[in-house]
C-alpha cells in the first residue's frame, strides 16, 4: 500500500487524558524520518476540549469523525469512552482507516467479534492499547522467561475522576492480565475474586487469583483509591525470581546457583537490592533502555500499518485479556452476593 507522499496521515478520536497524550506523541513523531508521519487532527464530542487540544499541538479540531476521515487519514487512535469504541472503529474501518483502540477494547466479547469481522472484511489493522506491553522493563523481561509458576502483581493508584465508566478490573488490572496471560502461555482454569466499590458505584479495589492449566498461579491486586502509586510485577520460575517495576522501568533477577559462593553487596529486601550478602544467589539487572511506552506503542502501530502485518498487541490478545477480565467481574459479583455485601455497598455494578 502506498500513502500520500509516503506519509502516514494519523488522527485521534477522543481528547480526554489518554487522547491528549496520543495527540502529543503523534505530533512528536512527525519529527521521525523513519516513520514519516503527518498528524492530521483530533475529534471529540466536547468541541471546546477538542479545540483546546488542537491548539496545543497545532492541529485542526474536527466536528465529527466523518470530517476527520474526509480530511484524509490512514490511521487513528480511538480514545473515546469504552461504550463508543465499536461505533467509532466501525466508521473509520469501513472508510479504509486502520485503528488503535484504547483499553478496555470493548464492553463485551460479542463487540470484539464484530470488530474482527469488520477488520477482516475491510483488511484493516487493529492494535489494542495495552500500553504496558511497551514498557521497556516488560520488554527486557520477556527474554528471561523459562517456566513462570507464581506471579504477584500490584497496581495501585490514587483516585482520579477518569475512566469511571468502567471498574478497576477494566481500568487498571487489565494491563496486568494481558501481560501475565502472555507470559504464562496457558489457559486459565479457575478464577477467584473479591472487589468492592469505595468512591464510585463500580468496583474500585479488587483482589484476584488465577490458576492456569499449567499449574501456574497469579495473584493480582488493583486499586484506584490507594494513598500511594505502586506498579509492580514479580514472578518465580525454577531457581529464579524476577521483580519488575513498571514505574521505574527496572528489572531485578535473582538466580540460585548452588556452586556460587557468597555475593557481596546484595540484599533482596533492600529497595535497590545491592547491600549485604546472600550465599548461592546471583543478582542480575538486565539492561533496560528507558523510553516512553506510549511513543513505543504508537511507533509499533505505525510500523505494523506500513508493513501490513499483525500488530504486537493483536485483537485476539485483546479479546483474551477482556475474556478473563469479564470472568473476574462475574466472580466478584458472585462473591458479593454470597457474602451478602449488597446492603453494605449498594451492589456491585
Amino acid at each position: 500500500m502506498t500513502y500520500n507522499n509516503g506519509l502516514l496521515r494519523v488522527g485521534v478520536v477522543g481528547t480526554g487524558a489518554f487522547g491528549r497524550n496520543h495527540a502529543r506523541v503523534y505530533r512528536d513523531l512527525e519529527d521521525s524520518p523513519e516513520l514519516r508521519v503527518k498528524f492530521v487532527g483530533v475529534v471529540d464530542a466536547d468541541k471546546a476540549r477538542a479545540r483546546a487540544v488542537g491548539a496545543e499541538f497545532g492541529t485542526p479540531a474536527f466536528g465529527s469523525v466523518s470530517e476527520l476521515v474526509k480530511a484524509g487519514v490512514d490511521a487513528v487512535s480511538v480514545a473515546v469512552p469504552t461504550i463508543a469504541h465499536v461505533g467509532v472503529a466501525r466508521e473509520v474501518m469501513e472508510a479504509g482507516v486502520d485503528v488503535l483502540i484504547e483499553k478496555p477494547l470493548a464492553n463485551t466479547l460479542a463487540e470484539v467479534d464484530e470488530l474482527q469481522a469488520i477488520a477482516t472484511r475491510h483488511n484493516r489493522v487493529i492494535q489494542v492499547g495495552h500500553l504496558e506491553r511497551f514498557n521497556p522493563a516488560v520488554r527486557a523481561t520477556f527474554p528471561l522467561l523459562t517456566q513462570p509458576m507464581f506471579f504477584e502483581v500490584h497496581r495501585l493508584s490514587v483516585f482520579t475522576p477518569r475512566s469511571l465508566d468502567v471498574d478497576v478490573v477494566l481500568d487498571l488490572m487489565i494491563h496486568d492480565i494481558d501481560i501475565v496471560l502472555t507470559m504464562a502461555k496457558s489457559p486459565v482454569k479457575e478464577v477467584r475474586a473479591v472487589g468492592l466499590p469505595i468512591l464510585t458505584k463500580k468496583v474500585d479495589i479488587a483482589n484476584v487469583r488465577l490458576e492456569f492449566e499449567s499449574g501456574c498461579v497469579a495473584n493480582f491486586t488493583a486499586s484506584r483509591v490507594s494513598t500511594e502509586r505502586v506498579r509492580k510485577l514479580r514472578f518465580f520460575q525454577p531457581r529464579q525470581y524476577v521483580s519488575l517495576d513498571f514505574s521505574r522501568q527496572d528489572v531485578l533477577v535473582l538466580t540460585v546457583d548452588e556452586n556460587a559462593g557468597r555475593y557481596a553487596d546484595f540484599d533482596p529486601f533492600h529497595p535497590v537490592g545491592l547491600t549485604g550478602s546472600v550465599p548461592g544467589v546471583v543478582p542480575f539487572k538486565p539492561s533496560v533502555e528507558q523510553q516512553e511506552p506510549l511513543r513505543a506503542e504508537l511507533a509499533s502501530f505505525l510500523l505494523a500499518i506500513r508493513e501490513r502485518r499483525m500488530p504486537e498487541v493483536s485483537l485476539q490478545q485483546g479479546r483474551d485479556a477482556l475474556a478473563i477480565a469479564l470472568r473476574i467481574i462475574d466472580a466478584i459479583g458472585e462473591h458479593s452476593r454470597s457474602a451478602h455485601l449488597e446492603k453494605l455497598t449498594g451492589g456491585v455494578s
